[in-house]
């Protein structure tokens, strides 16, 4: 059984103090990660079934779309609804919330064309693989 972390740790004691007083990490702390940012962008582009996210959303298994999705819900970015209809239906959406990120992700998306990353990403990982 793995123990949780303790309060007084410094890693702890270090995150807290970060996230509580600088806005950007403190939102990176709800949006960042891997897969959070992909699964909003493309509700915004009108992906909303669990079975097409985990189409379009290349390397995602089951369990992390599922946890990602439950945890974006919790933190009022997105909305489930479920149809009650056989087979049942499940869509999602984006909160006010979610859609008030779309400028700043577009915006992200933009800066990362004009500079190439996607492209410098590829050569990182390949020369990282050497």
């Amino acid at each position: 059984m793995a123990s949780a972390r303790k309060l007084t740790s410094s890693y702890t004691v270090n995150e807290q103090a970060i996230t509580n007083h600088c806005p950007i990490l403190s939102s990176l702390y709800f949006i960042g990660g891997r897969w959070k940012i992909n699964i909003l962008w493309n509700l915004n582009n009108g992906i909303n079934r669990f079975g097409l996210m985990k189409a379009t959303i290349t390397g995602i298994s089951e369990k992390m779309l599922t946890t990602q999705l439950r945890e974006l819900e919790a933190d009022g970015f997105i909305n489930r609804e479920v149809f009650a209809e056989v087979p049942l239906r499940v869509e999602y959406t984006l909160t006010t919330l979610g859609q008030s990120l779309m400028p700043i992700l577009s915006d992200l998306y933009r800066w990362g064309q004009d500079h190439e990353f996607p492209k410098k990403f590829a050569n990182k990982i390949l020369e990282d693989i050497k």
